[in-house]
């Protein structure tokens, strides 16, 4: 009986290699799929890109005003930046612990 079981493993676990391995022989390779941007990635890009181009100036010929316009525009740009990030899931070190010990409880 047990010799019977070992080779009953053994002829499934071959089928099952042999049927993936085949599949995978025979499906074609596709070309790349492309994926179209979103616009808030190329609107967060342009963004980063302007706070570079921003920090490179050269703020000691500017007059005071200018300096304060840019100050504006950094941190509008910096809140704008944010409110496109805010799809997130930040989670503490406590609820983590919780997870863990109800996964272990569970499981």
């Amino acid at each position: 009986m047990k010799k019977l079981t070992i080779c009953l493993t053994l002829v499934l676990l071959t089928m099952t290699l042999s049927i993936t391995h085949v599949h995978a022989a025979v499906t074609p390779l596709s070309a790349p799929i492309e994926v179209p941007v979103p616009t808030e990635v190329l609107e967060a890009a342009a963004l980063v890109n302007r706070l570079e181009s921003i920090q490179k100036m050269d703020v000691s010929n500017m007059t005071r005003i200018e300096k304060k316009g840019l100050r504006q525009e950094v941190r509008a740009i910096k809140s704008e930046l944010k409110s496109l990030n805010n799809g997130g899931v930040y989670l503490s070190v406590g609820a983590i612990i919780i997870i863990v010990l109800l996964l272990i409880l569970l499981l």
